[in-house]
């Protein structure tokens, strides 16, 4: 009985991927190489709203283990990609949600960040459409690499900077707990 017990234990193990590789139709990257460093994929969810499929969010980070808050407080890079799914997602949308996250995530102080989310805003101005990909990639100490299909667009400094919008979706009121979870692997 030991026997077909185990033997049952290493076939799910085996049937059972440890890390999804798709997402909602989107591969996902074991791991991404940043400044020289390899980030691992942590999770990765579908934020959706009204039964509509947004974007996949996916989590990428150098340590293992790490709880949202480790993540958040972590002194190694960490990147949040997002998938853009549906052409209900608009730069005026996009810009609107990280308004209201940052708003969320500063308890509505967001003033002392005001002129860098102004700028990170930027990375919004072309039209955003299904199929695109942006990464934000958190540097301890430095601040908050902007990617938009691979290509960098910004960079804003400041640790406060880039744990309040790290925050959107790994913080205490994340926009979607479903997707926070997903992203940590949970």
């Amino acid at each position: 009985m030991k026997h077909l017990i185990a033997l049952l234990a290493l076939t799910l193990s085996v049937l059972t991927p440890a890390h999804a590789t798709e997402v909602a139709g989107v591969k996902l990257d074991p791991s991404l190489t940043i400044q020289g460093e390899s980030l691992n994929y942590y999770g990765a969810g579908i934020r959706s709203k009204y039964f509509m499929k947004l974007y996949v969010g996916s989590l990428y980070a150098q340590q293992a283990g790490l709880d949202a808050d480790g993540i958040l407080a972590s002194d190694k890079i960490t990147a949040v990609r997002l998938n853009i799914l549906s052409g209900m997602i608009t730069s005026e949308r996009m810009i609107d949600t990280i308004e209201e996250g940052f708003d969320t995530a500063t308890d509505g102080n967001v003033a002392p960040l005001r002129e860098r989310l102004d700028r990170f805003m930027a990375v919004f101005d072309a039209p955003v459409e299904v199929g695109d990909q942006f990464t934000m990639v958190s540097i301890p100490g430095v601040g908050l690499e902007a990617y938009k299909n691979g290509q960098l667009l910004t960079l804003v400094e400041g640790d406060d900077f880039r744990h309040a919008l790290f925050a959107i979706w790994l913080g205490n009121k994340p926009a979607d707990k479903k997707l926070k979870a997903a992203m940590l692997g949970e």
